[in-house]
């Protein structure tokens, strides 16, 4: 390979992705957070990734860059498993992602993204800010 090409994919491997929210969520000031993400058809996130964390990315301006975290742990579960009915997240897991109660992130869910979450599984992503 020529050095051209392989300094090209060194900085393509090293530009960093954003991981956006629509609002400054309380859980963004504790040293480790969870996030709940449709898998991405590009290129998923993955364990020991890390990401830029910002608020409303798609603002003008690029948003609020809070800072960068390191995914620490992803699981893919379900959210509502659609042929029972049963809600596959927990009182505790809605709670640490910010939300009174499952039925509180449900509701939230449904009104950012419609009936999606009945079809598709989710990560669940534990991060963890660096320095």
């Amino acid at each position: 390979m020529n050095k051209d090409l392989l300094l090209k994919l060194e900085q393509k491997e090293s530009v960093m992705r954003i991981l956006g929210f629509n609002k400054k969520w309380d859980k963004l000031n504790n040293i480790e957070f969870t996030t709940f993400r449709f898998p991405r058809k590009d290129k998923d996130w993955q364990a020991g990734e890390v990401v830029q964390i910002v608020v409303q990315p798609r603002r003008k301006g690029g948003g609020d860059k809070l800072g960068n975290a390191r995914i620490l742990e992803k699981e893919q579960k379900w959210i509502v498993n659609w042929f029972s009915g049963e809600c596959g997240v927990s009182e505790d897991e809605a709670q640490t992602d910010g939300f009174l109660n499952r039925y509180d992130m449900l509701h939230w869910l449904e009104k950012t993204y419609g009936t999606r979450h009945y079809y598709n599984t989710m990560n669940i992503l534990l991060l963890r800010w660096v320095r």
